[in-house]
C-alpha cells in the first residue's frame, strides 16, 4: 500500500472514531431496539415493508438524454389526463390550422442519495392534473455512472455539471412550452445551476419554481445537529475518507450491510423529526440511500462545500417561488431556505413544523398542498383540481 493509501486509512480511522461519537445518539436508540426486538425479526421486518410498501411503485413513459459527456440520465413523463385540467384540452385544439401551444411541464429534482421516487407522494397528488417529468441525477436511480466520473483520471461532479444534466433532461423530455422547476436539497442546487449556466431559458420559459429543503451556499457552516467541534474535526477529514472509502467500495457496501440498524437510525435521525413516521415511508428512504454505492457518495460530496448560488437567484426575482423546509432540517437547516426568501422577496416562504429533511415524504399533504397552490397561481391546473388532487396516498 502507498504512503498516500496509508495516511488515507489513518485519516479514515481517525473519522471512524470521531463519527462513532457523534453518532451515539442514534446508536443508543438503535441498542434499546435490540434488546427487544430479534436481528431476525427486524430482517423479517424489512423485508415485509419492502413487499407490501406502495412507495416508489409510479411509473411513466421512459426516456433517456444524453448528456454532454454521453452519460445517459433516465427520466419518465406522465402525461396529462385528456378529462383534467387546462394541460390537454390545448393539444387537442387546432388554432388557425396550426398546434395550439404545449402544455405547463413541471420538472422535478431529487436530492443526493435519492431518486425520483423521493416525490412519490406530489406524483400520486399530481398525476393526470399537470404534464411532469421525474428524472434521476447522474450516478443516481436508474441513469447511468456519470461518465465524466468513471475510470482513475474521472473528473469530480459539480452543482453546475448537474445543471447542464438538467437542461439536457428538459430539451429532451419539455423541448417546448411552459416550465415549473420543482427541486428538493441537491436538486433545488441544480435548479440554481441551471439559473446560472442558462438564465435566457428561464427568462424564456419559467413559470415557477419550488425550492423544497435546498440551499444557495454556505454548507460548510452547517453542524448537523452536533457539537461543533466535533464537526470542524470530520469536516477536516471526511473527504480524504470518503475518497479512501470509495476505492474500496465492495469491502465498504459489505460493511454497511453488516451495521444495517444503526444505518436505518443514523437515516431515521437526519431524514425526519416525526417520532410517528409510517415505518413503511421510513423504510422506502432508507432503501433510496443505501441504495447509493459509496463511490457515488464520495463523488458529489466535495461539491457541496463548493455550492455558492445566490448570485444566480436573480433570474427568479420576476418568477412565483415557493420556499419551503421543515424547521428541523438537520441537513440544510430552514435558516438556508429562509436566505433564499430574503434574496427573493416576493416569494412564499413555508416552514413546516416538525418536519426534517425529507419533509416531502414526513408531511407530503403540507408539501403538495402548497405545490398546488403554486401550479394554480401559474395557471398548469385549476384551483379546485389542484385541491382535489393534494394530499398523501
Amino acid at each position: 500500500m502507498s504512503e498516500s493509501s496509508t495516511d488515507n486509512w489513518r485519516r479514515a480511522g481517525f473519522a471512524g472514531a470521531a463519527i462513532g461519537v457523534l453518532a451515539a445518539g442514534a446508536a443508543a436508540g438503535v441498542a434499546l431496539e435490540r434488546l427487544t426486538v430479534g436481528r431476525g425479526m427486524r430482517q423479517k421486518a424489512r423485508l415485509a415493508l419492502d413487499a407490501s410498501g406502495p412507495y416508489g411503485s409510479l411509473r411513466g413513459t421512459p426516456g433517456k438524454a444524453i448528456a454532454d459527456d454521453t452519460t445517459a440520465l433516465y427520466y419518465e413523463v406522465d402525461e396529462v389526463d385528456p378529462d383534467n385540467g387546462p394541460g390537454s384540452a390545448p393539444r387537442k385544439r387546432r388554432l388557425f390550422g396550426r398546434k395550439a401551444p404545449a402544455p405547463v411541464t413541471v420538472v422535478f429534482s431529487h436530492g443526493y442519495c435519492l431518486t425520483q421516487d423521493s416525490w412519490h407522494f406530489q406524483r400520486s397528488a399530481l398525476r393526470g392534473l399537470v404534464r411532469t417529468v421525474h428524472w434521476d441525477q447522474r450516478s443516481h436511480g436508474r441513469s447511468d455512472r456519470g461518465v465524466a466520473q468513471s475510470g482513475p483520471d474521472g473528473l469530480p461532479v459539480s452543482i453546475d455539471r448537474l445543471g447542464r444534466d438538467l437542461k439536457t433532461v428538459i430539451d429532451a423530455a419539455a423541448p417546448e412550452g411552459p416550465l415549473v422547476l420543482v427541486g428538493h436539497s441537491m436538486g433545488g442546487m441544480t435548479i440554481m445551476a441551471l439559473a446560472d449556466a442558462f438564465p435566457e431559458l428561464i427568462r424564456e420559459r419559467v413559470v415557477g419554481v419550488a425550492f423544497v429543503g435546498t440551499s444557495t451556499g454556505r454548507l460548510g457552516e452547517v453542524n448537523y445537529g452536533l457539537p461543533t467541534a466535533g464537526v470542524n474535526a470530520v469536516r477536516r477529514v471526511l473527504p480524504g475518507v470518503l475518497k479512501a472509502l470509495g476505492s474500496q467500495a465492495e469491502l465498504v457496501e459489505r460493511g454497511r450491510r453488516a451495521t444495517a440498524d444503526l444505518f436505518a437510525g443514523l437515516i431515521k435521525k437526519y431524514s425526519f423529526s416525526s417520532k410517528d413516521v409510517d415505518p413503511a415511508v421510513a423504510r422506502f428512504a432508507e432503501r433510496m440511500i443505501e441504495s447509493t454505492p459509496i463511490d457515488v457518495v464520495a463523488e458529489f460530496y466535495p461539491a457541496f462545500a463548493e455550492h455558492d448560488k445566490a448570485e444566480a437567484l436573480a433570474a427568479f426575482r420576476d418568477v412565483p417561488v415557493l420556499a419551503l423546509a421543515g424547521d428541523r432540517d438537520l441537513v440544510t437547516p430552514s435558516s438556508h431556505t429562509e436566505a433564499i426568501a430574503d434574496l427573493l422577496p416576493d416569494s412564499e416562504l413555508v416552514i413546516v413544523p416538525d418536519a426534517g429533511h425529507l419533509v416531502m415524504l414526513e408531511h407530503p399533504e403540507a408539501v403538495t398542498d402548497r405545490l398546488a397552490d403554486l401550479l394554480a397561481r401559474v395557471g398548469a391546473v385549476p384551483a379546485t383540481a389542484a385541491k382535489a388532487g393534494s394530499g398523501s396516498s
